[in-house]
């Protein structure tokens, strides 16, 4: 594991409604899925400290996970900030490197330019360095589509037609996997069809 220790000092709730989400800090580094005791991670404010209600505090780590903690509990972790002169020293996880989840359209699809592609992958990053942990192949049909995010209707007497905002027109309806889309509001792909104006021209 990873880790460079760093002087800090522990900061009290009073403290913590001064920061902004800019104003770098650490966080325990325990998730639900990863417990790593006495270890901290970089961290922002969800939202500037001042907007925080009562004693609990969101932060989301460099790693996009979100913690909640109290500062102002002595059984919890806490929040820290480096500091020099701090009076403590902490150890905090470093990043391994950075899992990019992309859409790559190969044209074609054959092996060879799979193949060759890695190969380029590992000549920029070094041998061994550019691992594949998740491949999925799909073949896309040469369509124009509308991407859509739409309101899921709440109850069952939601009648009115459900509100939507387009979020991309792309030849290839996969991306809509790869779009972030709205709590409440769900992907919806049509076939695009261009708007015809029929105003007459004189």
């Amino acid at each position: 594991m990873n880790t460079e220790k760093t002087a800090a000092r522990r900061l009290s709730l009073e403290e913590v409604t001064k920061l902004g989400v800019k104003d770098r800090i650490f966080v325990s580094a325990n998730t639900a899925e990863l417990k790593i005791p006495d270890c901290y991670v970089s961290a922002f404010l969800t939202k500037p400290g001042e907007d925080f209600e009562g004693g609990s505090v969101t932060a989301r780590t460099v790693f996009q996970e979100e913690i909640s903690c109290l500062p102002d509990d002595e059984n919890e972790a806490g929040i820290y900030l480096a500091d020099e002169n701090g009076s403590v020293t902490i150890e905090v996880l470093q990043s391994a490197g950075v899992v990019l989840d992309l859409a790559l359209f190969v044209p074609g699809g054959d092996k060879g330019a799979l193949t060759a592609l890695y190969a380029a992958a590992r000549q920029a990053f070094g041998a061994d360095v550019v691992q594949i942990w998740r491949q999925g192949l799909k073949e896309v049909p040469d369509v124009k589509v509308d991407i859509f995010e739409e309101q899921i209707p709440r109850g069952r007497k939601a009648t009115d037609s459900p509100k939507r905002d387009r979020r991309a027109i792309d030849t290839y309806p996969t991306r809509a996997d790869f779009i972030e889309f709205s709590d409440g509001w769900k992907p919806v792909v049509e076939i695009h069809r261009p708007v015809v104006d029929d105003t007459p021209t004189i």
